[in-house]
């Protein structure tokens, strides 16, 4: 059946016409039916007959005018992050834990709708409102403000210990109860603002990143050997790492049902009160707390006996005992050669400097010249012991001050000394059941914590903070954390399925799969764009469905 026009007098006709063949096999036409005049089917009267047309055997509708669009927005990044958020437990969490009849806000969306854009497009509260503006994210209220967010961050800080104990019981199914090794390490943030508020974060301490002194706070993080944070610490700039270990420990035992806890930090956390504190948690509960712990370098000139008596085997590894526990120590040759070379390169480009002062004194003293000023023995010493200081080498150099004429010396047995422990790593343990191999592998792994501590500080940027007020510093430190672990849990599902991209990269692949509203009329249609083959194996690396 095909639409047949035809004239007669002059008008045109619109008919509907079908084929059939004769007895004898020819092919003839006969009309159905005429639909009627042309020029009375203008405007809405045949859309009219389509549609019903359409509707009579259970068709969409037609339809018919200019056709305009919204300006699309970014979904499959967000999408994706929802599902995860979900899967994790996490919405739940929150809203169990922030029940409250008298709230005007959706603080768990809100909330999410933070963490989202530290993994995304990582921006400030104000930013946060731009960037939503860009985005189709879901479950989202229609009106989102900017006090809104900060009343959302207030609420977190007055439940903080519901919500950080609900979001454990989601993280709990992924951590073995049998045996966890633990990896717990702190890093400096910095921090805006020159004023001070009553229990102030904000103090003045050594920064890690710009190695001098810079207003920070202190943020905690352990996570597990499998690179799942399990939980976050937010102390003062100027805390001391030491006094962090054992109230960090007694929160993971009481949060995490686990049987046995291998604890590995860095060597700022070694302290002989720490070791006791760990031996006498270890007691309690019924529960086996070890710890591998780095020796830090202050400690160092206790140990110079006992590695004088050290026989490496051919994988360059001794064992003996420091404080009553075992004493595991890894040696690299080739790391020792070259900070051996290093410092005697040092240590001979300061005495050239101190020969070259010498003979200008001497110069003069035969009544030279001198050009500039006049050199003296005093003004020797004080730019050969700033310089001996600055390059940090004052326990191999020594300036006799107490002689009239300028003068130093060498060390040798100090030089002898620091040639001991190079190349070397120092840890100390009381775990019974693995080897040195084994242990300095374990403390390896702590590099992996390190690069999350990067993520923090590049990717989710959580420096520098330009809040002033404590619980608001905790609040971003808390969403700075979350984004954290769906970052980790995103790598995790990645690497099980063998996929390469990051997670950074896999969000801005997928930020390419956009929503969009269009119009033909008055019509609205809301959909997503085509799903290319490297979204579609992204998707299905996070576990994640397609976008409907």
């Amino acid at each position: 059946m095909y639409a047949k026009i035809t004239s007669s007098g002059g008008r045109r006709y619109l008919q509907l016409v079908e084929g059939y063949r004769t007895e004898d096999g020819k092919v003839r036409q006969r009309t159905i039916g005429t639909v009627g005049r042309i020029e009375d089917l203008q405007g809405g009267a045949l859309d009219a007959l389509i549609n019903g047309l359409n509707r009579a055997v259970g068709r969409a509708d037609v339809q018919t005018g200019a056709v305009e669009a919204d300006s699309a927005l970014s979904y499959g990044n967000v999408f994706a992050l929802h599902e995860i958020w979900k899967d994790l437990g996490f919405d739940r969490a929150l809203r169990r834990s922030l029940r409250s009849g008298k709230r005007q806000i959706d603080v768990e969306a809100l909330v999410r709708a933070m963490v989202f854009n530290r993994l995304c497009a990582p921006d400030s509260k104000l930013g946060v409102l731009r960037w939503l503006e860009t985005v189709a994210m879901p479950a989202m209220p229609e009106t989102v403000e900017h006090h809104h967010l900060l009343r959302a961050m207030d609420a977190l800080m007055d439940h903080v210990d519901q919500v950080e104990s609900e979001l454990a019981k989601q993280i709990r199914p992924l951590v073995d109860r049998n045996l966890t090794v633990v990896f717990y390490d702190l890093t400096t943030v910095r921090i805006h603002g020159e004023g001070e508020v009553e229990e102030d974060l904000r103090a003045y301490g050594m920064n890690k990143e710009t190695g001098g002194i810079a207003r920070q706070f202190v943020m905690g993080v352990v996570q597990t050997a499998e690179g799942l944070p399990l939980m976050h610490t937010v102390h003062p700039g100027n805390v001391a790492e030491t006094k962090t270990l054992q109230a960090m420990l007694a929160t993971v035992l009481q949060r995490f049902p686990i049987e046995r806890v291998i604890l590995v930090a860095d060597r700022g956390l070694l302290s002989l009160d720490n070791i006791d504190a760990l031996t006498a948690l270890a007691q309690e509960g019924g529960r086996t707390l070890e710890f591998i712990l780095a020796v830090p370098a202050r400690r160092y000139g206790e140990l110079v006996d006992t590695f004088r008596g050290l026989a490496f085997d051919a994988e360059g590894l001794a064992e003996a005992t420091f404080a009553g526990h075992r004493l595991i120590v890894a040696h690299d040759p080739l790391r020792a050669a070259e900070q051996g070379e290093a410092r005697r390169a040092r240590i001979a480009e300061l005495e050239a400097m101190a020969e070259k002062m010498v003979g200008r004194l001497d110069a003069q003293d035969a009544g030279a010249t001198p050009q500039g000023r006049r050199a003296s023995d005093r003004g020797a010493y004080s730019r050969f012991t700033r310089a001996v200081a600055e390059a940090e080498m004052t326990r191999f150099l020594k300036a006799d001050l107490t002689a009239d004429r300028f003068s130093w010396s060498v060390d040798e047995d100090a030089v002898s000394e620091a040639q001991l422990f190079d190349g070397t790593l120092a840890l100390i343990t009381n775990t019974t059941d693995i080897n040195p191999a084994e242990a300095v592998a374990r403390y390896k792994g702590l590099a992996d914590i390190e690069r999350g501590f990067r993520v923090l500080k590049s990717d989710i940027e959580i420096a520098p903070v330009h809040h002033r007020l404590p619980d608001r510093i905790r609040a971003h430190a808390l969403i700075c954390f979350l984004a954290l672990t769906l970052y980790r849990v995103m790598r995790m599902r990645l690497k099980a399925k063998g996929h390469s991209a990051s997670p950074k990269t896999a969000l801005e692949i997928l930020a390419k799969v956009q929503r969009f509203t269009a119009y033909i009329g008055e019509k609205p249609f809301t959909g997503t764009t085509r799903t290319k083959p490297e979204q579609l194996s992204l998707f299905e690396a996070l576990d994640v469905s397609k976008p409907a």
